[in-house]
């Protein structure tokens, strides 16, 4: 009985030859498929991109293949599902906002992923900034919205013993941002930025230092009102205990701070002189108006304006005036204040 045609014979090796044939053949194809596929898109196309993914928590294996695909980071969402199963690293995938080249291969994509490589802003934030300038400088980062800044300002609680005391609104954390060089993770919002400034300052202000407040009869709230006055006022390192001097040689003796600087804070930016119009603006931060210190700070100082503060020069000087190079020259008595004034303040 003859075998039917094209019937495969096991004992034929030309039969066993066609089969591996197309066999190697799909493999290939499929193999170069593959590669392509796994090739990072900016290499295939010559065009780098990089994007900011973020990944929330709970989402899935493959809405994180489709963002990347719809990004033009992968090529293929149902390759990189695949790949990061046979991995075994689906389980691993940790939220956060990640910053993704389309020259990265999906094993390095993954990596970053899984390792939690969650992207991060470093901002210096620099000492006597206010909270209108810190916002302005995380907002031109983009790392915040104005919005959402001045809403966590206005509405956040922050369960701090130095705010107890502070007025509601959008200033009452003005003072206690405390100014410094921060890695500002992606997706914090604008109050979890707060907080860790807030964070910052009770660590700065130590038990040490608050202990020498109370032995100078001040409270943290005044220590950092004053430090943010001197912070605004000295230009020179050495001078700030000195600076601070004069104002609690005043507060001593019953008289006005008159400090420029919050006349400058009411008016929302610095002036080289001030004129007699500015100085009698109506403001309870007007120091030339109004004893005492001002309701809160004008700046958010640093360490050593508190320093100075808490530990100033043991000085006679009620009065400074600026010379133009960043230097003051003191006075004890009005009338040198007056000399001094004609000399430098022209």
């Amino acid at each position: 009985m003859a075998k039917p045609k094209g019937w495969f014979d096991p004992f034929n090796p030309v039969h066993w030859g066609a089969i591996l044939f197309v066999v190697g053949c799909l493999w290939i194809g499929a193999q170069l498929y593959v590669d392509r596929l796994t090739i990072p898109v900016g290499v295939l196309t010559h065009n780098t991109k990089t994007s900011v993914i973020s990944i929330k928590k709970g989402e899935s294996l493959r809405e994180l293949g489709d963002t990347l695909q719809g990004e033009n980071m992968i090529a293929s969402s149902t390759l990189f599902v695949l790949y990061a199963r046979l991995t075994g690293v689906e389980t691993q995938i940790k939220a956060g906002s990640y910053r993704i080249t389309n020259t990265l291969s999906m094993k390095e994509i993954l990596r970053r992923i899984v390792g939690g490589e969650v992207l991060r802003y470093r901002v210096a934030i620099p000492e006597g900034y206010t909270d209108d300038q810190i916002a302005r400088l995380l907002v031109s980062k983009g790392i915040v919205t104005n919005d959402g800044w001045q809403a966590a300002l206005k509405t956040e609680q922050f369960a701090y013993p130095f705010l107890k005391d502070a007025p509601a609104g959008p200033k009452r954390l003005e003072g206690f941002l405390f100014p410094a060089t921060y890695d500002l993770y992606a997706d914090f919002t604008a109050s979890e930025i707060q907080q860790t400034m807030l964070e910052r300052f009770e660590t700065a202000f130590t038990p040490d230092l608050q202990q020498r407040a109370l032995q100078e009869g001040l409270s943290v709230r005044q220590v950092v009102i004053l430090a943010s006055i001197v912070e605004r006022e000295a230009k020179l390192e050495s001078e700030r205990p000195i600076i601070a001097s004069v104002f609690l040689n005043r507060l001593k003796h019953g008289m006005r701070l008159e400090s420029c600087a919050t006349v400058q804070y009411v008016l929302g930016k610095p002036k080289e002189k001030l004129t007699n119009q500015d100085v009698r603006i109506p403001s309870p931060y007007n120091t030339y108006l109004h004893d005492g210190l001002p309701p809160g700070p004008i700046s958010n100082p640093g360490l050593a304006s508190i320093r100075a503060v808490l530990y100033p020069a043991n000085s006679n000087y009620y009065y400074f005036v600026a010379k133009g190079d960043g230097s003051h020259v003191f006075s004890t008595t009005f009338g040198q204040h007056q000399m001094a004034t004609r000399q430098f303040a022209q």
